[in-house]
Parts: structure tokens; sequence; C-alpha cells
């Protein structure tokens, strides 16, 4: 494998920025310099630990760009790793949905995206996260399979019948879910009061995946807690992240366990959350939010990050919210930070924020065209 020196970026490392090279060598960050390594001009730039994205869902839009217009899985997982790498980010979790919805969300869907993601190989290290519907208990079986079998590599833990059930009071909201399950409103209904029955044996399942999940050491994910008693629940089950609490409290109590809290990087950008929950950047600045993810907008991460930066978080805190920290959450161990030995998953930012270069194991994966010339 052909080397790789960045040279002349500012290199964060150990909580500081310093002025100097960094050599990627055999897939990994290297000690001192290789004379035959390919150079690549750093200045200005800064040199950051590529990006991991622990919870995304923007392939949906590429899945399903209209409601009720869907293109194959695998177009849409191309465009979805193009998308990441323009945007720093060199892991990402698929927050892929199985639930008992019909269409975009359905067990159907669920299968076609994790054969796709098996047909090729990917440069972008795309992940699953698998976000297990507690009444889908018609797809319990499917989905311990694909624990088993290794094709999942992080489970959250939902329950949205109960909101989705709310919504159909509302047209304009039931339209979004009835459109994206591409069938009607009468069938679309007849599916959520069905899924609604299966609320008592709800638990049974949670507790078969949390079983399987806690035997293959994944990461569990409790998802959307609205209140404390929920999230003590959930931790009983091995849940070790708090990801989107609904309050504050409960991200506070997440936090005083020593556990991970995710949230938002659209949050951040545009100053609250698109649900009126609270402010990510708030909770970030205050040590309550630990990790950002692109929730459903991946160019939302490196912005989200250096806006945070120039606060009292400065530019280690914030960058670790989605680097190492979200790596710990991950429970990975090989990467988040630049040090020698560790996977060089490297990404390049300018003074304004923009992602100008992003690096892969040490491999060139994606350059800004402003950017081409910086060979040298």
């Amino acid at each position: 494998m052909t080397a790789l020196l960045l040279t002349g970026g500012a290199v964060l490392a150990d909580g500081t920025t310093q002025l100097r090279d960094l050599l990627l060598a055999d897939g990994v960050i290297a000690d001192g310099r290789d004379g035959a390594a390919r150079r690549f001009d750093a200045r200005g730039l800064l040199v950051l630990p590529g990006i991991i994205d622990i919870h995304g869902d923007a392939h949906e839009r590429q899945v399903q760009p209209r409601p009720g217009v869907s293109f194959s899985p695998l177009l849409a997982l191309q465009e979805t790793e193009r998308q990441m790498l323009a945007n720093g980010i060199t892991t990402g979790y698929l927050g892929i949905t199985l639930s008992w919805e019909p269409g975009l969300r359905s067990a159907k869907t669920w299968r076609a995206m994790l054969d796709a993601l098996a047909a090729q190989r990917w440069t972008c290290d795309m992940r699953v996260h698998l976000r297990w519907e507690a009444c889908n208990l018609a797809a319990l079986q499917m989905a311990l399979g694909d624990i088993d079998a290794g094709r999942v590599h992080m489970v959250g833990l939902n329950d949205h019948t109960p909101a989705i059930l709310r919504s159909l009071r509302n047209p304009a909201k039931a339209a979004k879910y009835i459109e994206r399950s591409c069938v009607d409103a009468e069938t679309f209904t007849a599916a959520a009061y069905a899924a609604a029955e299966q609320a008592p044996q709800a638990a049974e399942g949670i507790a078969a995946i949390a079983a399987a999940c806690r035997a293959r050491g994944l990461p569990i994910v409790s998802h959307d807690d609205p209140d404390i008693a929920t999230r003590d629940h959930f931790r009983e089950l091995g849940a070790t992240i708090c990801e989107f609490p609904m309050a504050e409290e409960v991200a506070e109590a997440a936090r005083a366990a020593g556990e991970p809290v995710v949230m938002g990087c659209p949050n951040v950008l545009r100053g609250r959350s698109h649900l009126g929950w609270a402010s990510a950047a708030r909770l970030a600045e205050a040590g309550i939010c630990t990790v950002l993810c692109s929730d459903y907008y991946h160019p939302a991460m490196a912005p989200a990050a250096m806006t945070l930066s120039r606060g009292k978080l400065g530019l280690a805190g914030a960058w670790s919210l989605i680097a190492d920290a979200a790596a710990e959450a991950a429970g990975l161990a090989d990467r988040g930070r630049l040090a020698p030995g560790l996977r060089a998953d490297v990404t390049l930012v300018d003074g304004d924020g923009s992602v100008v270069a992003t690096i892969v194991r040490g491999r060139m994966a994606w350059v800004a065209p402003a950017a081409a010339d910086r060979w040298l």
C-alpha cells in the first residue's frame, strides 16, 4: 500500500493542534517520514480524525427521494457513500429501520438494504444500526438471525407506533407515513392498528433483541426516551447509549450514570431540534450531550463541530463529539484519534469549516475540486 504524507497541516492530536506532517502507511497512522510517500499539501488546513457518524438515516432520501418513488438500495447506497465521503465521514452507521410499516421501513426493504451492503466493497466503513420497532414482532426472528450472523453492528430500541397512531388523527401528519409506505390510507391504518395490538408482547421482543446484542457484544441504544424511568428500564437491558432523549432530565440522568448522550448535528446548526426539543449546542457545552451524529443530514457534521469549536469547547472538545467520543460509544478502539497504530482515517477541513479531503485507511477517498492542485 502506497504511503501518504500530509504536509504542513495543523494536526489535532492529544487535545492540541500542531503544525507538522502526518504520515499514513499500511492503513494506519505512522511515525516519521517516507521518501516514497505521495505528498498532499495540507498547509492552511486542519488535519482531524475521520468523522464517525453513529446514527444517520439520510440514505432513506436516496432510496425514496420523493414520497412513493423508490430506487434500488444499491444505487441509494452508492450515492450515500459519496455523500458521506464528501462530508468527511469515514465510519457511518446506517440507521435502517425494521418496522411493521410497509414500504420504506419494511422487512422487504431491510433485507434489500443488507443484501446491497454485501454486494460490493465500500470505501467508507458503512455499518448497520438496526432500528428495531418494538411492535414488529413478525420480523423478530429475522432480526435475531441477522444479529447472530454478524450483519448488524448496533441496535436502537424504538417504539414509534403510539406517535404514528396519534398522527393518523391529523391528515397532514398522517400523509408523511402513508406516502412513504407506498400503500393507500386504509391499508396503512389497518397495519398501524394491527401493530398496536402487539404492544403487550413488545417487551418480550425487545428483551430477546437485547439478549442477542449482549451475546455478541453489540452496543444497544435507547431512542427517544420520554422519561427517566424508561431510560432506567433500557439500561437494565444493556442499553449503554441514550439517544435523542426527549427531556433534559433524561439526558442529565444518563450522564450521571456515565452514559453517552447522542444528539443531532442539524440541531446544532439550526439552533434547535426540528421537533422542538432541547438545544444540542447548549447541552454539548454543558457536558450533557457527549456525541453528535448526522441524524438525517450528512453535511451538518463538520460545520456543527466547527461551530461549537468557536465556543467554550474549543476545537478538541467540539471535534471529539464526532470522533473519539463517538468511537468510544460505539466500542471502536481502533479509530477516532490521530495516534500511531490507529486506523488512518482523516478529515481535512479549511478555516471556513468546509471539508477539503477525506482519507479512509490511508487512501485518499475524496478531494474537493478546488483542492485538486494540492498534490505535490
